[in-house]
């Protein structure tokens, strides 16, 4: 990894203090919509009268497993579309070729054989 692409940002979680990050510059946007999305969803929950009985970190653990869950359901989402895809092209590998097989070479009969039988 060039170290000349590696940036180090803070990002805050939540009411959790500040936490330093070493990066790659390409990463930044991905680690800032991460930050902001588990921040929103940490505000949202932490307002809501349903929670009330729960601490921060109870919400922050909460917002933590939604994420985990979400990340997993799309990982095996993704895995299965892979499958699928891979399915199809054996699919159409097979048809294509198929399509560009050479033909048997049609053979005369026996010219020695009786006709008709």
């Amino acid at each position: 990894m060039n170290t000349d692409r590696i940036i180090n940002i803070s990002i805050r979680i939540a009411d959790q203090p500040r936490i330093p990050l070493r990066i790659p510059r390409d990463q930044e946007d991905i680690v800032r919509r991460a930050e902001a999305n588990v921040n929103e969803l940490w505000q949202k929950w932490s307002a809501m009268d349903e929670f009330s009985d729960k601490s921060s970190t109870e919400i922050l653990a909460m917002v933590t497993f939604r994420f985990a869950q979400l990340y997993f359901g799309n990982l095996e989402a993704s895995q299965q579309l892979d499958a699928t895809l891979a399915s199809l092209e054996g699919e159409f590998d097979t048809l294509l070729l198929e399509d560009i097989r050479p033909e048997a070479p049609v053979t005369d009969p026996d010219p020695s054989a009786p006709a008709g039988d």
